[in-house]
Order: structure tokens, then sequence, then C-alpha cells
């Protein structure tokens, strides 16, 4: 049996999906690295909302998605961009999936690092409402008992004026944190409000901050954050970690190489693109954990493709190919979004997305997904 797929040029391409999934089954955290997921939001497909209104979350799905990545040894990455902070979820929203993620965490003994931000701000801030912000937000991950990452701030980029006033800002939380945060660095790829994040849109004289914040403060910085898509970057910025300081890539084209490293050192992970690819991800990484790095390679670089896909530009927008692919994998009952962010990519994008993760056998049930993916392009009007 054969589906017929859009091409994205007015034509269609005959598809045969594959019959087995890939085989993978639960097990152990890793030795070898540390390795997050960043973790979508089920939206609660009833709830009478627009896409203006706070976001409707359906809990139980929702918590279920992060027992399947912990059932894998993945640690959960919660309410960062993958849960649509800024694009869907505000603050109210997330300081729910905080607490509710944090206790489920708890109650089945799984990793987790918690966003803070400063997204319950709304408008123009100054540098202390800023520093206000973060402090409520990394109470509250403190006190739920997970670990802090704390995230690039579109509020910080629009107040700060020079890059002391990031020295001064961060240095302020790390210095207020009771245990030893992530810092995330996100690109302005990933969102366009965080240009000339670390005071320059120069990325070497941005590096040089970022770096000056770990150095003054290296007991209070478990890792960092790298999502600049730009692997020779971050292997720099790696090499000049202080001791003991890790490296979490958050890069969705590099991953494979980055994680599997050099003879000077490699990164861990902490990546929205492993939120499809849980269970493939954890068994390659339980290869590695072998010290096989030719066999990691050889299961997780045909991912490659398909995260390049789900990432490519509007960049923003990958939220949107996770979803669908959650829902093609049975995760969740519905292709909803918080926001309605469900219509962000084309009909095209879904039927490349589907190809290639079947390609790779991430459906645990390829003729479910097979079947959704025809009522998906049913609802356009084409007929198989």
């Amino acid at each position: 049996m054969t589906i017929q797929l859009p091409t994205g040029n007015g034509g269609f391409k005959a598809y045969e999906p594959r019959e087995e999934p890939f085989a993978a089954t639960p097990g152990t955290p890793f030795t070898s690295r540390t390795v997050f997921s960043a973790a979508h939001v089920v939206a609660d497909p009833f709830a009478d909302t627009t896409p203006d209104s706070p976001a409707a979350v359906d809990w139980d799905a929702t918590l279920a998605f992060r027992r399947h990545l912990w059932s894998h040894g993945l640690g959960v990455a919660e309410a960062m961009d993958t849960a649509q902070r800024g694009m869907g979820l505000d603050w109210a929203g997330a300081a729910e999936l905080i607490r509710r993620s944090a206790a489920e965490a708890k109650s089945v003994g799984g990793l987790i690092a918690c966003g803070v931000g400063t997204d319950q701000l709304t408008g123009p801030a100054t540098l202390d409402e800023v520093r206000a912000a973060y402090e409520e937000q990394l109470a509250l991950v403190e006190e739920s008992g997970a670990q802090a990452i704390l995230m690039a701030s579109r509020a910080l980029a629009a107040a700060a004026k020079s890059p002391e006033d990031y020295l001064e800002v961060y240095g302020h939380l790390l210095r207020q944190a009771t245990e030893p945060v992530v810092l995330h660095w996100l690109g302005p790829m990933f969102d366009p409000a965080l240009e000339g994040y670390w005071g320059s849109s120069d990325l070497d004289a941005a590096t040089d901050t970022f770096l000056q914040v770990i150095a003054a403060h290296p007991d209070k910085v478990d890792g960092i954050k790298v999502s600049l898509l730009e692997a020779r970057r971050e292997i720099d910025i790696r090499r000049r970690l202080p001791q003991g300081v890790r490296c979490y890539t958050g890069d969705d084209f590099n991953y494979p190489e980055l994680i599997a490293g050099d003879d000077q050192g490699f990164s861990h992970a902490l990546l929205g693109i492993f939120d499809p690819l849980g269970p493939l991800a954890a068994e390659a990484v339980r290869v590695l954990d072998t010290g096989d790095a030719k066999g990691f390679r050889e299961l997780l670089d045909p991912t490659v493709e398909l995260s390049r896909h789900l990432f490519q530009a509007p960049t923003r927008f990958y939220k949107t190919g996770v979803v669908f692919l959650a829902w093609l994998a049975g995760h969740q009952s519905h292709f909803t979004m918080v926001g309605g962010l469900q219509s962000a990519r084309s009909l095209p994008h879904f039927a490349r997305a589907y190809e290639l993760a079947d390609g790779l056998g991430l459906f645990p049930d390829p003729k479910l997904a097979e079947e959704r993916m025809k009522n998906l392009l049913s609802l356009y009007g084409v007929t198989q």
C-alpha cells in the first residue's frame, strides 16, 4: 500500500510506509552523557480558546509524554521554547507546568530542569524589573525541586544598553541561586527578539561577555546550553569553559558530531529534536556509553535530515513539526496546539516530515501514523 504525498511543486509522489518501527526499549539513565529532551505541551482540543487566550493544556497527556521520555532514560527540560514559552504559553501556564512536571519527576525518579525567564513582563521594563521577574521564576523552580535553566530574556535584550548590563543582571542571579544553574544562549533564529544578546550582534564579542559571566561564577554554573546552530562556535566555547562547567548542545543541525565529541572534549545535550527522537536518541547514547562512537553516529546521523527539516527557517516554528510527529506517533489524540500554532507549517512540510520520520521508524504503530497522515491529507482535499 502506498500513500500519495504532496511534493510542494503542485505534484504528488507515491510513498510506501514502513511496516515495522525502530526497535527501542526503555532503559536506565546514561553514563557517558547527560541528555535532556526539551518537551512540548499537549493542548486541550476541547477548550473554547482564541490565539490570544491563555493556554489550555491537556495535563494528563502532557505529563504522560514526560513519563515516556523518562522511561527511556532521558531528562526533561521543562518550560523551554519547545513548550511554546512566549509562543502560546504564558508565565501562568509555564508556572503550572513546572509545578506539575517537577512533582511528576519526583514521583518517578526522573531528571528535570526548568526554564527561568521574564515572560511575566508584558511591556517595556527596566533592568530592576527584569531582575525581579527572573527572581520570581527562579524561586518557583528552586521551590519545586528542579534544576534552573536561566533562559535568554526578551525584556533584558530590550532593556540592556551594554554588555555590562548583562554582567550585572546575570551576576546578581547567580549569586542568588542556591544550586548551580544552566545558562541558555538562544540565538535570534529561534527568537528574533534576542538579536544582539550579551550586548552585541558580533558573536565574537557576545561570546566574550557570555564567558565572562561564567568565569566570574564557575561554582554557580552547572553548564551552558548553546543554540546558535554553529558547530564550530559551540566547540570553541566548549574549549574555553572553566573546568567542571558542561556544554549542553542545543544545536539541532549538528548534534551527532557535537555529542560524540573529539580528542579535546564533547557536548552533553539539551535538544528540542530529542522530543520526537526520544527512544532512538536514547538507544544511540547507550551505544555511546559502551565507547562505540561509530555505532552512535550510525544510529544518530540519519536523523539529522529530519531535524534540519523541522528546524528550517523560520526556525521558531519547529514546535509545529514536533507536535505533528507526536500526534502521528500516538502520544496525543489530536493535532491541536496552544495558540493555534498547528497552522504554522504547510502541508508539503508535514508530508516530508512524515516521510522522514517514518523512514527512521519513529512511529510505534506505523499503521496508525499512516491513517492519521491520510486523515490530514483529506482535510486539505487530497484523495488517496
